[in-house]
């Protein structure tokens, strides 16, 4: 695929496009809002608004991993003008929560010629971050024609998603030439990244920046005040569940936890969907099951007859993850690739997973390696594995403290990422790629 074809079918698709904001809307009404945004269409675009760096960060998990890096980056350089960007309502809200008006914040619009242009000639950044797996033909290459450095931060790319990649080798190809440079997460990701044709000359194997992510100390500390209200409760927590295609991690967390109540009956779950707008049906699916329901919007604490709290607030994991003795981490009892292992094992809580890895394969491996996680099968061996580490507090604790070594060894990716960016900054202007 061309990209000029690539583009003719943005373009055809976007009253498919639409119709996907509208009925993402019905569950979660903030996608109603902003779409002008999506087409770089807004409320004064005779005003411009030019800035020194830009960061693309698609959505949360993206956003709290950029969110040290910018902090370094404005302490050295107080006056550097940032824009970040997100796709998603819940990445806008932790940027707008997390960075204020530190820092410019809207919507990256769809990757069509027009849109990215008129985007391109307001902001006119002089470098482009972008973060982990977002790659845009559009915007790379207009990027790379107005002369825009370009870098790709924090990359990983995963089995799967080298094999989607190799049905459009071509552009992918393109695409990763265009990079001034590229942070890969890990060895295997390097690797993968120059399969697709990336050059070896402008990777770094930097690390995840993910384990530099700092600890909510404020979260923290308010857990240990209400932990003491728990009385000595046991507390797991299945943390950013998920669903696919009808597939339910959220019933088979369910169907363990009955297991697990069966042998140490003063268990509390808290069960954190990782989607907003499935927190409503998964209190309900709770209480179907027969289970005592609290939810930290309605009930703000657990009572004692609670079996299940459902963490039904945004930016509070790490309060949720203070108040747990040991986490299940979401999307690997289903097919999504897990989800961030790295913040529970800082916290000291052994991890454990279902089989799905794919988004933190390196991670996953080095930490169980360490012994700091744990594998399971299925819903049966989760109940099996929860129930023994209850039963054994000495192993519990081995497991967190293997876990949180295996973060500390690993750090470091953020600083490594801010050389790049620093050098990248003060690089003299390439040539024109528009010349002849």
């Amino acid at each position: 695929m061309n990209r000029f074809f690539y583009s003719t079918l943005f373009y055809l698709a976007t009253p498919a496009l639409l119709g996907r904001l509208w009925w993402r809307s019905r569950r979660a009404p903030d996608y109603r809002q902003r779409w002008r945004e999506r087409f770089a269409l807004y409320d004064n675009p005779a005003v411009e608004q030019p800035v020194d760096i830009m960061f693309h960060a698609v959505s949360v998990g993206e956003v709290h991993a950029t969110v040290p890096l910018i902090r370094q980056l404005q302490a050295q350089h107080p006056a550097l003008k940032i824009l970040v960007t997100t796709t998603t309502p819940t990445g806008s809200a932790r940027v707008t929560a997390l960075l204020a008006d530190s820092v410019q914040h809207v919507y990256l619009p769809y990757d069509m010629p027009g849109p990215i242009n008129r985007f391109l000639d307001r902001f006119a950044p002089r470098l482009v971050v972008i973060m982990e797996t977002e790659w845009w033909p559009n915007l790379i290459h207009s990027c790379q024609r107005r002369n825009i450095r370009l870098l790709l931060a924090n990359a990983r790319l995963s089995e799967k998603s080298q094999k989607n990649y190799g049905a459009i080798k071509g552009l992918a190809r393109t695409m990763l030439e265009q990079f001034d440079a590229i942070t890969a997460q890990s060895d295997e990701d390097s690797h993968r990244l120059q399969a697709l044709g990336a050059s070896p000359n402008k990777i770094e194997v930097a690390g995840s920046m993910k384990y530099d992510m700092p600890l909510h100390r404020d979260q923290l500390a308010q857990a240990r005040i209400d932990k003491q209200g728990l009385a000595g409760r046991p507390v797991m927590i299945a943390a950013s569940t998920r669903v696919l295609d009808g597939d339910s991690e959220d019933e088979k967390v369910l169907a363990a936890f009955r297991q697990v109540l069966a042998a140490n009956p003063q268990t509390l779950l808290i069960l954190v969907p990782r989607h907003p707008e499935r927190f409503d049906s998964v209190a309900a699916l709770a209480g179907k099951a027969g289970l005592r329901v609290a939810r930290r919007s309605r009930d703000s604490l657990p009572l004692a007859d609670n079996q299940v709290f459902i963490g039904d607030s945004m930016g509070e994991m790490h309060y949720y993850l203070g108040l747990s003795d040991l986490a299940f981490v979401g999307g690997s009892l289903v097919n999504t690739g897990c989800q961030n292992i790295i913040e529970p094992a800082a916290m000291g809580l052994p991890v454990i997973t279902g089989p799905s890895r794919f988004n933190f394969q390196a991670v996953s491996d080095g930490l169980v390696a360490a012994g700091g996680q744990q594998i399971v099968a299925d819903a049966d061996e989760l109940a099996t594995t929860v129930n023994a580490l209850l039963a054994d507090p000495a192993r519990r604790h081995a497991m967190g403290d293997a876990a949180v070594r295996a973060v500390q060894v690993n750090q470091g990716a953020t600083a490594r990422n801010l050389g790049i960016i620093n050098r990248l900054l003060e690089a003299p202007p390439v040539a024109d790629a528009s010349a002849g």
